[in-house]
């Protein structure tokens, strides 16, 4: 390896370089060789170099104790002014290029070397002897060689000048076009700061960026007061760091660790434990000012609660795979009685304008404020996206298109999960400095005669009805909405939805409750700061979605992804009251949740097979009757929820916690059948998480 690093440094064998030209080069000059003749100065320059070295270079006792015999290998400059500048240094220890820097560090100022009589930089390469020697005795080790040209100077030189590139890591990533991973409960945090009075924010469009959040609350402050005292390397990256923090002048990275590991007990359940088992890495960056990227591998492995592993399993798809974890994947099996689910999610945005960020990757995405979503939610798997998101004036207009699967075996195509294409345009306007609007659009279609990812839905503008007629009813389902958000005061925040999939406005006034009244809303509220304690936010949250909403005569149309919801979580036929309180002290965090729902399920017993439009992946033709259609019809059921948790932020650079909580669950179904049967569930957890997404246990 020497002997290479020799021949990159142009086979400086025993001594100093410099190309001489006695007519218009001088050397650098120490003020012992300036009275000699043009002939020596060059010499002496050399012998006053390793005179220097041999009376200050201390050989470190590392080096002494390993009984090392070797080189020291130094390119130096000799700068305009007469500064001795240590460029390259290559050693076989650190403390040995340490002592190097230091020795020149002390070398006086000198006459600078010049050319034409006008001062220059001169470079100049040399090995130093392990043990030290006085050098300036041997001649041998004085041989001149030509000097290096600036380009092959400057190539040897790239590794070292990417090194010294770097700068005190600052955290780039509240100031970046990168995503908030979205969880309820860490949005809320800055939820009441961006739903002030008078703010022009606009906080349906989930999830956020770092960028546009900062301009409402203080990230790197709020970050500053959660920082313990810490010394050491390992105490810094468990309380405060990220495990790698890397930055340049135009580029930075993290990459930290993802756990999730959890254990716990279903009370009554017919097995011992719960557990889950995840490990992965997360790694983001930017380059530039308007490039940035994320991405995340899980590799997973879990038994959950047994009401959540029935339901994992209702929703296998066609092939072997035993289950589909909700929220996450497909799932092999694991052992007996586990499964075992690898996830990955990662996305690149860009910022071309200050007005507008595109996103694309394989990741879910959000629209409303909140708990439930009837426009677009995150409880069904990850899948891949276009995002378009543009901000100006009062006015934010987001547009995704998504690539979304139908796994079910009818919808199989040559034994391959069926693929469907989903666009969605949201537009959100501030009406005033308390309320805004939004104007939702939606539209599923699938590869029909080959058509693929039809171009006309990339318009970012168009009216997907008006598309959905030209292209034949069969060809895609078209769903249309809005939603409403008032700001009572800085402190309460009311906000609703409307989701409209069919409306006969002459069956509405016939009054016979049609099934073609295909729609579903939400009201709730928000009291942030609630009786005046500071970080306690109180929700409460009504939907109600009617029978046959998001399904379609052909099936495939329905708005589902991988057998789960790209709406509300329990599909359609249901009403559902939700209380919600969250509150956060420093580290320390709780939460409580509380949800009470009436559902209709079908019977499927062999002699009541119809659709009773609570399955939006089932043939809305298949109801068995078209009027006196209601809300829990079919297998009327009541449903409770509670969560309690609470918990302690380990490291909030990764959002590292440690929590503990406790779920109840009644599942209480007015008739019985093989899968719609009453439970009651008691689950205690114990875990630590690098909190990234939304579990939704809650069905």
């Amino acid at each position: 390896m020497k002997q290479f690093i020799v021949l990159l440094l142009l086979l400086v064998q025993f001594g100093l370089f410099s190309q001489e030209n006695t007519f218009f080069e001088k050397p650098p000059l120490f003020a012992n060789c300036e009275n000699i003749t043009l002939e020596s100065q060059q010499d002496c320059f050399d012998r006053t170099v390793f005179k220097l070295i041999f009376e200050t270079f201390k050989v470190p006792q590392k080096v002494m104790d390993d009984h090392y015999k070797g080189e020291t290998v130094v390119l130096f400059e000799v700068d305009t002014t007469g500064k001795f500048n240590v460029i390259y240094v290559d050693a076989m220890y650190d403390e040995l290029k340490t002592e190097t820097k230091r020795v020149f560090s002390e070398f006086p100022k000198i006459i600078p070397g010049t050319y034409n009589g006008k001062p220059t930089y001169k470079q100049y390469s040399i090995q130093v002897k392990i043990p030290l020697e006085d050098q300036t005795v041997k001649k041998t080790n004085l041989k001149k060689q030509e000097e290096v040209s600036k380009l092959e100077l400057e190539a040897k030189l790239e590794f070292d000048k990417v090194n010294k590139a770097l700068v005190p890591f600052k955290n780039k990533t509240y100031s970046s076009q990168l995503n908030i991973p979205f969880t309820h409960f860490d949005y809320s945090k800055f939820d009441r700061n961006m739903s002030l009075v008078g703010t022009n924010s606009h906080t349906a469009s989930k999830p956020f960026l770092y960028e546009e959040v900062s301009n409402y609350y203080n990230f790197e402050e709020e970050n500053e007061k959660l920082q313990k005292p810490a010394s050491s390397w390992v105490n810094k990256k468990l309380w405060n760091e990220h495990m790698v923090q890397l930055q340049g002048d135009d580029y930075w990275f993290t990459i930290d660790p993802i756990f999730d590991l959890e254990l716990g007990k279903d009370f009554n359940a017919d097995f011992n434990t719960t557990y889950n088992n995840t490990r992965g890495l997360l790694v983001k960056g930017g380059l530039g000012e308007t490039f940035n990227f994320y991405a995340t591998i899980f590799e997973s492995q879990g038994r959950f609660a047994q009401y959540v592993n029935e339901y994992a399993e209702s929703l296998k798809g066609f092939g072997p795979d035993p289950a589909i974890i909700p929220g996450r994947g497909i799932a092999k099996r694991f052992k007996t009685d586990s499964f075992d689910y690898p996830v990955a999610e990662a996305y690149i945005s860009y910022s071309p304008a200050k007005f507008i960020n595109i996103q694309f990757g394989h990741g879910k995405n959000f629209i409303g404020d909140g708990y439930r979503s009837l426009f677009l939610s995150d409880v069904a798997s990850p899948h891949p996206f276009l995002k378009l998101n543009t901000k100006f004036w009062k006015i934010k207009y987001t547009n995704t298109w998504m690539w979304l699967k139908d796994v079910r075996p009818e919808a199989t195509v040559d034994g391959a999960f069926l693929t469907k294409y989903m666009a969605n345009h949201y537009l959100s306007w501030n009406v005033s400095k308390r309320l805004n609007v939004g104007l939702f659009e939606s539209v599923l279609w699938t590869n029909t005669n080959d058509r693929g990812f039809d171009v006309n839905y990339l318009n970012p503008i168009i009216f997907y009805r008006a598309i959905e007629f030209e292209t034949g009813q069969g060809a895609g389902n078209a769903i249309v909405g809005a939603s409403g958000k008032y700001k009572v005061n800085d402190n309460i925040n009311l906000y609703s939805q409307f989701i409209l999939d069919e409306f006969s406005l002459s069956d509405v006034k016939a009054g016979e409750k049609s099934w073609k009244n295909k729609f579903g809303y939400q009201l709730g509220v928000k009291y942030f700061n609630a009786f005046n304690v500071d970080n306690l936010l109180l929700q409460f949250e009504y939907n109600r979605v009617r029978p046959y909403t998001y399904s379609h005569n052909t099936i495939v149309l329905n708005y589902g992804h991988n057998n789960q919801s790209m709406a509300h979580l329990w599909g359609a036929n249901f009403s559902e009251t939700i209380i919600i309180g969250r509150y956060h002290y420093k580290r320390w965090f709780g939460d409580a949740k509380l949800i009470f729902g009436v559902r209709g399920f079908d019977y499927n017993n062999g002699t009541d097979n119809f659709s009773y439009g609570g399955d939006i992946f089932r043939n809305y033709n298949d109801r068995p009757f078209d009027s006196g259609v209601e809300v829990g019809q079919g297998i009327k059921t009541n449903s409770f929820y509670a969560n309690l948790q609470a918990g302690y932020v380990i490291n909030p650079a990764s959002n590292l916690k440690i929590f503990t909580d406790i779920t109840f669950r009644n599942f209480n179904p007015d008739i019985e059948t093989v899968s719609t049967f009453n439970s009651n569930t008691v689950w205690f957890n114990l875990g630590l998480r690098t909190d990234l997404f939304n579990w939704y246990f809650d069905f």
